[in-house]
């Protein structure tokens, strides 16, 4: 028996073959190095402020109803991520009045800095800055009712882990909304079914699809997600 036993062994080493568990492992681990490829994304804008400040821009972008569709509401606390010149930051402060909050969030201290000026300029004491990274809005935990992501998803580099991260910041039933373009990543857009399904692998499901919106130059789609239930 002995000699049998040995004989197989040789065999099996002479084969190359190391059992299920080794084989399970190397699949496991190149299953891992895929989905460590991260999708393409586009650099952050750093250019002109005044492109956000069309005069068509609110009206083209029905911004009234995506506020409606939000909740945002007196009383209530908004995150503006990937703010820019604050063009909806601002008008969600006025709607939620001295009793709510915006978090204009953004990766660019210049245009936060440009937010803050904006904001005195304007009487508006319901608006505080976060300079985000590009995995974590770094806001507070429990802290939000609504977000807005606009023209901005396809810039974060790793978003699921960024989704993740602000789904922590979410309050029961809160809502976010992310306005962008179909495209690959890396020409300013990205596909309507990457983000659903990114926003899916980090715990939000897809409450409404609209398209509104497309008026707005380089927009075609508003994605309307909530907190999937644990």
């Amino acid at each position: 028996m002995t000699i049998l036993v040995l004989l197989l062994y040789a065999i099996s080493l002479a084969s190359g073959w190391h059992g299920p568990a080794a084989n399970s492992s190397s699949q496991a681990h190149a299953s891992a190095g895929v989905q460590a490829q991260p999708r393409k994304t586009s650099p952050p804008y750093t250019g002109d402020l005044t492109r956000f400040e069309g005069k068509d821009r609110a009206q083209n972008l029905h911004v009234e109803r995506v506020m409606d569709l939000l909740g945002i509401k007196q009383g209530v606390a908004v995150a503006d991520i990937g703010a820019g010149s604050g063009w909806f930051t601002v008008r969600a402060a006025r709607r939620t009045g001295s009793s709510g909050k915006v978090y204009a969030v953004d990766i660019n201290p210049d245009f936060l800095r440009h937010i803050r000026e904006r904001a005195q300029q304007d009487g508006l004491h319901n608006i505080v800055t976060i300079l985000d990274k590009e995995d974590d809005p770094l806001l507070p935990a429990n802290s939000v009712d609504s977000v807005l992501l606009l023209k901005t998803y396809h810039e974060i580099a790793k978003p699921v882990p960024f989704l993740k991260n602000l789904r922590k910041a979410l309050r029961p039933g809160a809502r976010v909304g992310i306005i962008d373009r179909n495209g690959k990543g890396d020409d300013h857009g990205i596909d309507a079914a990457v983000v659903t399904d990114e926003a899916r692998r980090a715990g939000l499901e897809l409450h409404g699809q609209y398209d509104f919106v497309k008026a707005d130059e380089g927009v075609e789609y508003f994605l309307l997600f909530t907190v999937r239930p644990y």
